[in-house]
């Protein structure tokens, strides 16, 4: 079972160790908790649960999607662009430089080719037809995160190199990425990309780790900050809400875009992941910026509607002042030429809900820095 992964060794374990975040047989959440961010009287999902169809899980048919190419060959007006393709699959476009955030092309979020979670929407575009990256960026080692088929491909057809949080390189080598192109770094270390402006700076988030039944939390997870001297973009990867995140906007903001987990949330998980409510307590604690909401519309993970947490955030953030950013798949964004109007491109997919309406969001008012070309 290749797709497992690898246990850290050698030099990499020893390093791991070393990490204040160690705790003499794994990683671990420092920062306390937020007291109710997890319902006790609400029972965890069995695994029956969790692999039902049932209900409003998955859409009825494909959702809209672009073909991002055409657009992508176009210059960046205002030198930040992001195209989501997919759960937290991102392409960021930064003073010429290009991010690749969590790339998942696999059918499944599972080890296994016919068990598990299966992606009810494919990629904008095959792995095949995607532009030459200077950098990926993986944040922890979970199946929705860190895909085998993927890794593979990237490793046998491109010299792209990796940032990752640490232990996870054992993975990625262990899938034929080389030893010299993979960067590990703890929460607060940063990587210059060589030959870019780019830096990639791994920043806390509360969450977990594992592949298999006996390495939980075995490596590291972390939030991501991709940064120039002109441009700052916050990846969340997964996380509960925790107030570090003020930490991180104090000493790593002002954030021109944040991407934020949004979907695969449930009471008992309310400690690890964020869901679309505290999702934009978080991205008050961030000190604001245009909200890229990632981590939905692709699998279900959890038992709520597909489309609950786009129309929870289209409810609520027009009210908090949010400027939200809600793209097709595939289709490429500046948050500094956003429009003021979200068009719920979602909505009227399935059979009885309404069709979509363009809907009023505040626009992005903070007076950038620098000038836009």
């Amino acid at each position: 079972m290749n797709s497992f992964g690898k246990r850290a060794q050698g030099e990499r374990l020893e390093r791991m160790r070393a990490s204040p975040l160690w705790n003499g047989t794994g990683f671990r959440n420092i920062h306390p908790i937020t007291p109710g961010l997890r319902d006790p009287t609400v029972p965890r999902p069995t695994l029956k649960e969790f692999l039902s169809s049932g209900g409003r899980r998955t859409p009825d048919g494909p959702l809209p999607a672009l073909d991002p190419r055409e657009r992508w060959s176009r210059p960046v007006q205002s030198g930040l662009r992001a195209t989501w393709l997919g759960h937290s699959t991102v392409l960021i476009e930064i003073d010429g430089h290009r991010v690749l955030t969590d790339p998942v092309w696999g059918t499944r979020a599972s080890p296994f080719r016919l068990l598990g979670p299966r992606r009810f929407q494919p990629v904008p575009l095959r792995l095949r037809q995607m532009p030459e990256v200077d950098v990926v960026v993986i944040s922890h080692d979970h199946y929705d995160h860190l895909d085998y088929p993927t890794i593979r491909a990237l490793a046998r057809h491109s010299a792209v190199p990796f940032v990752t949080s640490l232990g996870v390189g054992a993975h990625l080598q262990a899938w034929g990425v080389a030893a010299e192109r993979i960067t590990e770094l703890d929460w607060w270390e940063s990587h210059r990309v060589p030959g870019t402006g780019l830096t990639i700076t791994a920043a806390p988030s509360q969450h977990f780790s594992g592949r298999g039944f006996k390495d939980r939390n075995a490596t590291l997870w972390s939030s991501m900050v991709m940064g120039t001297d002109r441009h700052r973009v916050f990846f969340s990867g997964d996380t509960g809400l925790t107030t570090e995140y003020a930490t991180i906007r104090e000493r790593l903001g002002p954030f021109d875009l944040i991407m934020l987990e949004v979907g695969a949330f449930h009471p008992a998980w309310g400690d690890i992941h964020l869901g679309p409510a505290n999702a934009l307590k978080a991205h008050a604690l961030l000190g604001g910026g245009a909200l890229l909401p990632v981590h939905w519309g692709t699998f279900s993970l959890a038992m709520h509607e597909w489309d609950e947490p786009a129309e929870t955030l289209l409810r609520l953030a027009p009210a908090q002042g949010v400027p939200l950013l809600m793209p097709r798949l595939g289709e490429a964004v500046e948050p500094a030429h956003a429009d003021a109007v979200v068009m719920p491109w979602w909505r009227g997919l399935d059979q009885g809900v309404p069709p979509a309406r363009p809907v009023e969001v505040p626009a992005l008012q903070r007076e950038l820095p620098w000038p836009l070309d």
